[in-house]
Order: structure tokens, then sequence, then C-alpha cells
């Protein structure tokens, strides 16, 4: 991928100077430690996972035609009325086509609500005619769960619908942030054709706190979540079959990844293991999980995060000290862990610093 992105290439550099410079506590007082690693956390998270992970940088010599398989999206009812694609484990390749998430559909008596669209407008147009194909209802919102590309670039689609974009208030801030990146690094990862159409589009509809939509005879409640996966972590919760769509407040199979608060992370946890469900749809996972069973690896996973972070500061160990040896024991426990683990305890470092 490298080879398709000069900004890679550009910045590269810059973590091994601060991975460099972040060995050498000794000569450093500490408030210059902890600028230096929110330097790296910034870097790191302004980077895909590809440049980060060395497995991942290998040309990718797959074939044209797995795209076209990728975009050939099944549905799994899982609920009266809930549909659910569910994504592969893995980043954005020629292979998967950007196809990487949980994305789903909620038919109402009037019209159909799409939560999360996929990882490219070719994605999102599979999802679109898997909906046509079971209903003539229009698809009046489209929600998304928070701002990265996996869950939002199939947004592109549905925008001849008439639809409204739905997504938490910091949501379009977050994305305005980021487009050029998003746009840029994914397109390199997957190829111009499987990425062709693909676009940022913005919410026209913030939420901010509590909100409800109808579909007809079939209410959904939208929850702005405080900072946790992200700053702008929307829940979905459908009131006829208690079912909650999460987004990426919970991960199952793949290893979380922190974009957020891991502190706000866990609280958040906290206060929805008190809401009732009759099932949930994790943003990485299966298509249906069991609630409040599912929470329980992911809190499992942070609190051994942040309590290996916590100890490696109090005993005065090194950023890259704890990026090495802190939360080792999940290893065996989640799919994707040389890629995101480290960038996790880099950010857990640089929050719980100065706690």
């Amino acid at each position: 991928m490298s080879a398709h992105c000069p900004h890679q290439r550009d910045q590269a550099p810059q973590i091994a100077r601060v991975d460099t410079e972040l060995t050498h506590r000794t000569l450093m007082t500490r408030r210059e430690l902890t600028a230096a690693a929110l330097a790296l956390v910034a870097l790191q998270r302004a980077l895909p996972a590809s440049l980060l992970s060395p497995a991942l940088a290998a040309p990718d010599r797959s074939t044209p035609e797995a795209n076209e398989t990728s975009a050939n999206l099944g549905a799994t009812q899982i609920a009266p009325g809930i549909f659910v694609h569910q994504g592969e484990h893995g980043v954005y390749t020629r292979a998967n086509g950007g196809d990487i998430c949980n994305t789903g559909f909620v038919i109402g008596r009037d019209a159909v609500a799409v939560i999360d669209t996929g990882g490219t407008a070719r994605l999102g147009a599979a999802l679109k005619a898997r909906i046509t194909s079971r209903t003539d209802r229009p698809i009046r919102y489209v929600i998304n769960t928070h701002m990265h590309p996996d869950h939002v670039l199939g947004n592109a689609a549905f925008k001849g619908e008439n639809s409204v974009f739905v997504g938490h208030e910091k949501l379009a801030r977050a994305l305005t942030a980021r487009a050029e990146r998003y746009l840029a690094y994914n397109k390199a990862a997957i190829g111009e054709e499987a990425f062709a159409g693909t676009e940022i589009v913005l919410p026209t509809m913030p939420v901010s706190g509590e909100q409800k939509i109808d579909l007809g005879d079939r209410e959904l409640v939208l929850n702005a979540r405080p900072t946790a996966h992200t700053d702008n972590d929307l829940t979905v919760r459908d009131l006829k079959t208690g079912t909650l769509f999460t987004g990426d407040l919970v991960f199952s199979g793949h290893v979380p990844t922190l974009d957020g608060s891991i502190r706000g992370w866990l609280a958040l946890l906290a206060v929805l293991e008190r809401e009732t469900a009759q099932r949930i749809i994790p943003g990485h996972g299966p298509a249906s999980m069991d609630w409040p069973a599912a929470a329980l690896p992911i809190k499992r996973y942070l609190d051994t995060v942040a309590a290996g972070v916590r100890q490696a500061i109090k005993d005065g160990r090194t950023l890259r000290q704890a990026i090495d040896t802190v939360g080792e024991s999940e290893r065996p426990h989640w799919q994707l862990f040389d890629e995101f683990h480290k960038r996790n305890v880099s950010a857990a470092f640089a929050e719980l610093e100065w706690e």
C-alpha cells in the first residue's frame, strides 16, 4: 500500500523518531514524555492499520473477482423485520472489498431504516439491493453508529433515495476532519474500481441525547452516547423486538479498537449492561448476541489494558515498554491483535498518564 500513498511514506519516519525518543525516558522529564506519547498516538491514529502492521503492508495479490464476491451481500433475519449482514474480520483489502463490519436494516409498516452502510459505495449499493428485494417501502433513514469508514462509506449509495442521514451530533465534525484521509487510504487499499463512487456523506439529522424515529408501527430509539469507542457513538434500539444495535461499542472476535476514551468506554458498558435487551447486534462479530453476556469479553479486555497501563505508569516504565508488555494475556482471545492492540495501549497510556 505504501507505494500508492505518499502520505504514509512521509509520516512513517516520524513514528520511528518518536519511538526512538521514547526509549530514553531517563533523559526526559515526565511532562516531556507525555507530550511525546500524545504525539505518537496522534500519528498512529492518523495512519491506517496497514502501515503500522508490517504483515498487512505486504502487496495484496488477490484477484479482482474477490471484490465482486464481497459486494453480494447476504442478510440474516435475526428478529421480525430486522436483518443483519455480517462483515469479515479484517482491515480493508482487495480480497474483502472493505466488507469488514456488520450492517443492517429494520423494516417498519411505512418505511425502512438502515443502520451502517459498509465500507464503500459498492457495498452500500449491495445492501440497498438486498433491502429492495425484500420490500418496496422507502428507505427513509440511513443511520451511522459512529465515524469509522467501514461503517459510513456506503452512505453514498443511498443519496438518491431522499433518505435522512442520521448520526451523533459530533459525527459531522469527526468525518469532515478525516474525510481526505479515509478516502485516500481506503481507496489505495482496495483499488479504484472497488472504491468507485465512494464519498463522505454527512448526517442531515444530528442526534444529541435521546431521539425517536417512527417507521410505522415501529419506533427506534436513538441515543447519542458519551465518548467511549469514539466521541460520536450512537446506539439504536428497536422497541418492537428489544433489539439493540451497539455499533462498535461491542466487538466479538475482532480485538476492540480504541479511538475515544478507555475510561469512558468502560463506564458506558456499565450503563449499557443495566439496559435490558433481547439481543444486541455488535459492530464486529456475530449477527446477533445475547445481552449482557456479550459485554463480558470486551470489558475484560479493556479492564486488562487499563490496569496494565496504570501499573506500568506507577512502575515508571516507558511507553515503549508498556506497548510491548501490557495486555499480552488477551492475545489468544482476539483476532487482529497485532494490528490494533499496541495502538490501544498507546492511546490508553496517553489518557491515563495524568489521571
